[in-house]
């Protein structure tokens, strides 16, 4: 994108960084801008996730470990089954 491209897309914030832009946000309403948005289209690429049924007791202790750990039961899991299958592998 060349420059002059660059210079048409400018923000509603006039923000040149991410933190700037999010001081913008903090303290502005987009209802207040609402005449200055254009309609877009995009597509999202999210992996697929799944899921995997567990009795509410196993959820129980896994939600306990997590939180001594200091971390979600679901990295927990995916913690706890990477290191299983690299034994099994």
């Amino acid at each position: 994108m060349s420059k002059s491209e660059n210079a048409q897309l400018t923000s509603i914030s006039k923000a040149r960084t991410l933190e700037e832009i999010a001081d913008f946000w903090d303290t502005h309403s987009l209802a207040d801008h609402w005449d200055q948005t254009r309609k877009v289209e995009f597509e999202v690429r999210a992996k697929r996730r799944r899921r995997v049924t567990l009795l509410p007791e196993i959820y129980e202790r896994i939600e306990a470990q997590a939180r001594e750990c200091g971390i979600l039961p679901e990295t927990l899991v995916n913690l706890w089954l990477v290191e299983r299958l690299q034994e099994v592998e």
